[in-house]
């Protein structure tokens, strides 16, 4: 008997099916975001501040990548505007010139190049339509080619966008009256709908939007094709055609997104067509100095605490130069890395500026401090301590305290000091042939993390090179690092930027001392006397030798040598490997191999380990088995999985399928009716069937018609 309150509800002469849907307003349970910090391995009292330190850092982290790329992107959308204006500005004047009107049977046209990093173009066509709706016009629209597969819906998404663009309340009444049937989509409706609202709407209205962007009372309509590779050729060509005819009663300017070459545009478009168009090209900056300058504004600066290891930003580098260009991409696995540190390592809590790091200090527990004290470089250090100061170290908590507020502002004036003689040794390297130290900063930065920079062959070739630079080089490369210097608002290496500018001053005034020594080795008096050929050849060798032994040093060269082992003493003395710094463990993200789990995927291994060894995914004990085992409770497509392995390339389905029924009936009782083990048979045959379609689905094996009853197998090396 039903007692529920629902019983009724249910209660029927005949019998039913009868649905109840869940309530999901008990079911659902918030559990706070801090609370997923407190990892099994790594359980910690400061939870919840890890997590709220790791939301402020990623978010101030978050807004300098955001006003970087509206930097990096600023001339590009200034070029636009003015070229969108200046277009539009001939329909504005309505000439009678003969070439205006010919050029106003032309349709503006620009072809953004934005390079195959397609991932980040949403982004940027995101800010361009703000951009433009801000500055130039609010009738923006972007269409894809997924949903322009003819000219019929091509129109009809320009149509449904158009009328979303309101600039006011009198232009959205005008919208509702005057829009065109959803049966008729043609230029003919677009153009009397532009020319309605466009003679309906007040020039002298004031709106947010509209004293920034209305500068015409006609303002264009600016059409964006984004990916212009995708869209199908007749579909753009008849377009293009039927937009030129319309072009006198509704301001059309197109921009095309291309992430390949301009070349695209006359593959495409015949000349008939393209001959309709007014286009000019607008490159945006490359992927790579996209990311030189992430790169330089993030992670090679003081003025965030996170670092990452080598090895970790190895990873991140390897899968946008060689996966996908993005930008995008590549500030999720610098999250993620953040993301990781902070959960991972429980100091991480002294990620953070230094005064309030200085002051968390204050308030650490008997486990965070030791904490501190498993820190292996921490442990490198009390080594390294008088025994007293060790005894101390590990004993007292005020003395631990104290100290790890010293060697966190130590760690701090070292990262300052490190970029700071990074950038200038980069500055003398990035020039230098065949570039032995790398041409980009990021290649200088991963060799300088993985070990002592100066012990490598490159760094040696380096110095060679730098020794026989010429003067407007060595100077020209002095006033770059005199800059870098100067701009730290730090004054740490203020002694080193005074030197620079010494070595400066002193190139400039070579001028007067090498006119001198010239006119010197002028006046030389030659030695030679009249003699035959063997006599004449055998004395200019002795000279030559004679000169080589007792050569002196131009000033210029003993100066060029001064400013070698100046960069060379200044590298030794401070680009020193993070590992050699205590309480590097702190800042520095060392994890790559969770970076390379999450971000660069390998399905193929992932398949074999699933198949193969169901536990590591399911975490079933009892499908745990010995090596060689196959347990009958696995999934029907590990167990034919698994027989599969142990068969040559064709495999007999037969022999294969009693396999199968043998690993599944085994330690079961079988039924001694013939009726129910018959149809026992028949379930298992069933599975057998299903398992096998999986795995042809998977790609593991495939029909063949060499032989009957046979399917071929497609993968070896059991992954």
């Amino acid at each position: 008997r039903h007692t529920e309150p629902w019983s009724m509800a249910t209660s029927s002469v005949s019998k039913g099916c009868f649905v109840f849907k869940p309530d999901f307003k008990k079911r659902k349970i918030s559990v706070p975001i801090e609370d997923y910090f407190n990892n099994e391995k790594h359980v910690s009292e400061d939870s919840k501040l890890r997590f709220e330190t790791y939301h402020l850092l990623w978010q101030r982290i978050k807004s300098e990548t955001e006003q970087l790329q509206e930097e990096l992107n600023k001339n590009l959308f200034d070029n636009l505007i003015d070229f969108l204006q200046k277009s539009h500005s001939d329909f504005q004047k309505n000439s009678r010139n003969w070439g205006c009107q010919m050029k106003l049977r032309e349709i503006p046209t620009a072809a953004l190049i934005l390079g195959v990093n397609v991932t980040d173009h949403d982004l940027i066509f995101r800010s361009l339509t703000e951009t433009l709706q801000n500055n130039v016009t609010p009738y923006i629209v972007s269409l894809q080619a997924k949903d322009c597969p003819d000219v019929k819906h091509f129109l009809q998404k320009l149509t449904s966008q158009l009328m979303d663009c309101c600039v006011d309340e009198n232009s959205k009444e005008v919208k509702s009256v005057n829009t065109p049937k959803k049966t008729n989509y043609s230029m003919d409706s677009l153009s009397s709908w532009y020319k309605t609202v466009t003679q309906n709407t007040d020039p002298k209205m004031t709106s947010k939007k509209r004293t920034t962007c209305r500068q015409w009372q006609s303002p264009p309509v600016v059409l964006i094709l984004k990916n212009m590779e995708s869209f199908n050729t007749k579909v753009l060509q008849d377009f293009i055609i039927i937009s030129s005819q319309h072009l006198h009663e509704f301001p059309l300017i197109l921009i095309f997104g291309i992430a390949t070459s301009p070349v695209i545009i006359h593959r495409l478009l015949p000349h008939a067509v393209s001959s309709l168009l007014c286009i000019e090209l607008f490159q945006s900056l490359s992927c790579k100095e996209h990311l030189t300058v992430i790169l330089d504004k993030l992670l090679l600066t003081a003025q965030f605490p996170f670092k990452i290891s080598k090895k970790a930003l190895q990873v991140l580098t390897n899968i946008f130069l060689y996966h996908d260009f993005s930008i995008q991409n590549f500030i999720k696995g610098l999250k993620l890395s953040l993301l990781e540190h902070f959960y991972l390592q429980p100091l991480s809590v002294l990620c953070c500026d230094l005064p309030e790091a200085k002051r968390r200090i204050k308030f650490f527990s008997v486990n965070q401090c030791e904490n501190v004290r498993r820190l292996p470089s921490f442990r490198r250090y009390v080594e390294k301590q008088a025994s007293e100061k060790q005894v101390a170290l590990l004993t007292s908590e005020t003395v631990l305290k104290e100290e790890t507020q010293l060697l966190l502002e130590d760690l701090h004036v070292y990262h300052m000091n490190y970029f700071l003689v990074l950038r200038c040794l980069h500055n003398f390297t990035s020039t230098l042939p065949k570039y032995p130290l790398g041409r980009q900063i990021r290649e200088l930065y991963c060799t300088c993390l993985e070990k002592n920079v100066w012990d490598s062959e490159e760094y040696v070739s380096a110095l060679q090179l730098l020794r026989m630079l010429a003067k407007d080089e060595l100077m020209s490369i002095l006033q770059n690092c005199f800059e870098v210097l100067n701009s730290s608002t730090e004054k740490q290496l203020g002694s080193t930027t005074q030197k620079v500018k010494d070595f400066l001053s002193q190139f400039q005034n070579l001028d007067a001392d090498s006119k001198e020594e010239e006119d010197a080795c002028g006046s030389q008096p030659k030695g030679l006397q009249k003699t035959d050929l063997y006599h004449l050849q055998k004395s200019l060798l002795e000279m030559k030798e004679l000169r080589r032994s007792t050569k002196k040093q131009t000033k210029f060269e003993m100066l060029r040598e001064n400013v070698v082992n100046f960069i060379d003493n200044l590298v030794r003395s401070y680009l020193l490997p993070p590992e050699s710094q205590p309480l590097h463990e702190v800042v520095y993200f060392t994890a790559a191999h969770t970076l390379r789990e999450h971000l660069n995927a390998a399905p193929r291994i992932a398949l074999h380990t699933a198949l193969n060894n169901p536990y590591y995914y399911l975490k079933n004990e009892a499908l745990k088995s010995e090596e060689g085992c196959i347990p009958n409770i696995a999934p029907d497509i590990c167990i034919a999985y698994k027989l599969h392995l142990e068969c040559s390339r064709l495999i007999n389905l037969v022999d294969w399928s009693e396999a199968f029924a043998t690993v599944v009936t085994a330690a079961e009782k079988m039924d001694a009716n013939p009726t129910t083990s018959e149809e026992m048979n028949e379930v298992i045959h069933a599975r057998f069937i299903r398992a096998v379609s999986e795995l042809e689905l998977l790609g593991f094996i495939k029909p063949t018609k060499q032989k009957t009853d046979h399917v071929a197998r497609l993968t070896w090396g059991g992954c």
